[in-house]
């Protein structure tokens, strides 16, 4: 199968390319290689080139969703059966710092992938969404709960996800909705919440809990890019959407507190709720266990320990 993943450097991105790789797939990737204006270079830099080690040769683009053009003449020219479309701004504070950019990537960008992926026939598209999507939600929400983000960044990936479907409707190309929750794991950047959590603790420093008791439904990246590469590849995926999470809610404050019983250091500061963020709960994946054979299998602990070993053993990071 050919498969083009955009974003395909990123910390979810990467891992679903070697998956894919090891499937005996044909993988091209574009990745703009992006700082978001606030991920120090070298940072960005010392990342990839550790991302690329996993990786077999494949056809690596340099490019910007964005471009229309540049877009349309890639899926031209790899004409993939599948796109896994991984690009985006990452987070709802990175678009909250720059929405009009936000809005380009994911908006204008998405747009140009599938008028490409319309005009050039592929097959199915697939799209990484967020659990963000819900808004407010309790444990165990379906996928077919009602959604009500909070935040332009919830608010443009749904909207992400209806394109996706119009156009599905409209052209009969597959579809499949991925709804991740809080994806961590080695080479990530720092600024991501467990990452912030474990380097703080590692530095001595102070963990700062916005809400002791909000939570989140921690993923660890490997199975995050199981369930990705499970519903991108299997015949009766199409046209549905999933919850690929560990479906476990775990409080930032137990977090907190777990990682510096594994690092042996660091302070925790309970402060009030970030008003900005929904409250989250866990998400029920019964549909992706039964149609993709979905079965996470890292818990939080193991999970965070696994990332303290490799942050450990990193040259950026090395403590």
């Amino acid at each position: 199968m050919k498969i083009l993943v955009t974003g395909g450097l990123g910390l979810i991105g990467h891992n679903v390319v070697a998956r894919l790789q090891l499937r005996q797939d044909t993988v091209s990737i574009v990745d703009n290689q992006t700082t978001y204006g606030i991920i120090p270079r070298a940072e960005v830099d010392y990342l990839i080139g550790e991302r690329l080690k996993k990786l077999a040769p494949c056809a690596i683009y340099h490019d910007y969703i964005e471009h229309a053009d540049r877009m349309d003449d890639i899926i031209g020219k790899e004409m993939p059966d599948v796109i896994i479309h991984c690009a985006s701004f990452p987070r709802q504070k990175v678009v909250n710092a720059n929405p009009a950019a936000g809005a380009d990537v994911m908006m204008r960008g998405l747009i140009n992938m599938l008028e490409s992926a319309t005009k050039h026939k592929v097959q199915r598209f697939v799209y990484i969404s967020s659990s963000m999507v819900y808004g407010d939600f309790e444990d165990q929400v379906l996928e077919d709960s009602e959604c009500k983000p909070q935040g332009q960044y919830g608010i443009m990936k749904l909207a992400g996800e209806w394109l996706v479907k119009d156009y599905a409707r409209r052209t009969g190309m597959e579809y499949v909705i991925i709804r991740p929750s809080a994806v961590y794991g080695p080479l990530d950047v720092e600024d991501r919440v467990v990452a912030k959590f474990m380097l703080a603790a590692m530095r001595g420093d102070t963990l700062k809990i916005n809400g002791a008791d909000e939570t989140l439904d921690f993923t660890y990246v490997d199975d995050a890019a199981d369930g990705i590469v499970a519903a991108a590849t299997r015949i009766m995926s199409r046209n549905n959407t999933y919850n690929i999470t560990k479906s476990h809610s775990v409080t930032l404050l137990q977090a907190a507190e777990m990682i510096v019983d594994i690092v042996g250091s660091g302070k925790i500061e309970v402060r009030e709720k970030d008003a900005d963020f929904p409250s989250r709960g866990s998400l029920n994946i019964d549909r992706a266990k039964i149609i993709l054979g979905f079965d996470p299998k890292v818990d939080v602990e193991e999970g965070f320990e696994n990332y303290y070993a490799w942050l450990k053993n990193s040259l950026y990071w090395n403590l």
